[in-house]
């Protein structure tokens, strides 16, 4: 992949992760030419790059699309990641560092004020902040990637995963009692809450 199509690869990757394209939508290449500013050849390349990994889904003669809502790839991968994210929560535990545990209570804090008095657009990359902090306790970052890329084969954020207020203050009840569960190494714990959080 030329460095131009390893690039828009990335930024579209990085706009679908903070859902600045709507569930189900389509990605017109003529539309990511203008958003990125550069020709055909690195867009297409970077579209087909994305949907080889899954992180977009490709229909013959239609084009290249945000993964929706509620099908059932987005039950399978939710399935993964729990096996993937539970599996680690003893490595979690043992992990963690003192620096890292107070890292997860500052961005759970910060969560938890953005739900209370925003900025809301701050919500969807504190949430990704805090857990790839929290996964990173782990010391195995090839894991974190993966968990990164599976998070791109489910719809984007911020609709598809908090539908109400209650949802989202849940959440940031959960991110607290994670951080009091690896505080105090409690891996049983972590993995019963990480579960919770996934499936929502």
């Amino acid at each position: 992949m030329s460095d131009d199509a390893e690039i828009i690869a990335d930024r579209l990757a990085q706009d679908l992760r903070s859902g600045q394209f709507t569930a189900g939508s389509w990605l017109k290449q003529v539309d990511l030419q203008a958003r990125y500013g550069v020709g055909r050849a690195p867009v297409r390349k970077a579209l087909e790059t994305l949907a080889g990994r899954r992180l977009i889904r490709y229909e013959k003669n239609r084009g290249y699309s945000v993964h929706p809502t509620d099908d059932d790839d987005t039950k399978q991968v939710l399935a993964i990641r729990v096996a993937i994210e539970t599996g680690f929560s003893e490595a979690l535990c043992l992990g963690a560092s003192a620096e890292q545990i107070t890292e997860l209570q500052r961005l759970a804090e910060q969560f938890s004020q953005i739900v209370q008095s925003g900025p809301f657009d701050q919500l969807y990359e504190t949430n990704l902040a805090f857990h790839r902090t929290l996964l990173r306790c782990s010391g195995n970052e090839p894991m974190v990637n993966l968990v990164d890329d599976l998070r791109l084969r489910t719809s984007p954020a911020p609709a598809s995963q908090w539908l109400n207020r209650a949802r989202i203050e849940r959440s940031a009840a959960e991110h607290i009692k994670m951080v009091d569960a690896l505080r105090v190494k409690d891996s049983a714990e972590l993995a019963k809450l990480i579960r919770r959080h996934i499936l929502q």
